[in-house]
């Protein structure tokens, strides 16, 4: 193949090799999976994310928006009171912010952060 040429889209390197055009690739019903198999398809699905983004095509794309979006919900479904982090909220966003602030003035005035 000749430097410089892409395919438009999917996987240059398996083109043709398992094409599922017209198919819905759903999975199990996430209701359906034990607590262990839910994670182990999130992880896996938050994992392949980027390369879907990156390199899939619009219906690839828009099956991993459902896909995702079906595991999270059950995940949210069976875990409403989850522990979140302080750090994950927009306060905690703000404060690190402030910090980072804080310590760039700190460090440009000469004085040492750490006292």
């Amino acid at each position: 193949m000749p430097l410089g040429y892409h395919f438009r889209g999917g996987y240059p390197d398996r083109t043709g090799e398992h094409d599922e055009r017209g198919t819905t690739m759903t999975g199990v019903e996430p209701g359906r999976l034990t607590d262990q198999q839910l994670m182990k398809e999130l992880e896996t699905i938050h994992r392949t994310r980027h390369d879907t983004l990156l390199y899939g095509s619009n219906d690839a794309l828009r099956a991993h928006n459902g896909r995702m979006a079906q595991l999270e919900g059950e995940y949210l479904r069976r875990h409403p009171r989850r522990l979140i982090a302080a750090s994950r909220t927009r306060d905690g966003a703000r404060i690190r912010e402030m910090a980072v602030r804080e310590l760039g003035t700190a460090e440009h005035q000469g004085a040492d952060p750490a006292r």
